[in-house]
């Protein structure tokens, strides 16, 4: 458990590090520093089921550096399953999404917010950067249409 936790600690530092070099990072910054990657560490689960429609998310914190699992089950639709690595900044969470998607391995940003108990997905414009799919403006942000619910984590 403990090399997990490491890796993991590890992991969201080098993404961190990474980050500098990308043209996102101006945005980032505004949001967040560099992880706290000392502080105690916790894990979160959360899920959103709506109709035939679920979102699961899994997070490991530790300081203001976040990663985990994020799943997207839509009905009639491709599923997406992957890992984020990211950062918190108050109340925000800002991640890259890598996932595998009809057999092929893709990469975009995403954004959450807390309310209460509750995460709530942000959503907006997009544009290509670096072979990823980028906020255009973090801060203009819309959030609310997928709501996850805190779950035991399993």
């Amino acid at each position: 458990m403990k090399k997990t936790i490491l890796s993991l600690t590890i992991l969201a530092g080098l993404f961190a590090a990474c980050q500098q070099n990308k043209t996102t990072e101006q945005k980032i910054d505004s949001l967040a520093t560099t992880p706290d990657t000392n502080a105690s560490k916790a894990k979160a689960c959360y899920v959103y089921i709506k109709d035939k429609d679920t979102v699961s998310l899994s997070l490991i914190t530790a300081g203001n550096a976040v990663a985990g699992s994020l799943n997207y089950n839509f009905y009639e639709k491709d599923k997406n399953a992957g890992t984020i690595a990211g950062i918190i900044k108050g109340d925000t969470i800002i991640a890259d999404y890598t996932f595998q998607s009809e057999g092929s391995t893709s990469y975009r940003q995403v954004s959450f917010i807390k309310k209460g108990d509750q995460l709530l997905e942000g959503y907006g414009p997009t544009q290509e950067a670096d072979g990823r799919r980028v906020f255009t403006n973090i801060a203009g942000l819309k959030y609310g249409d997928i709501t996850l619910s805190p779950v035991n984590c399993k």
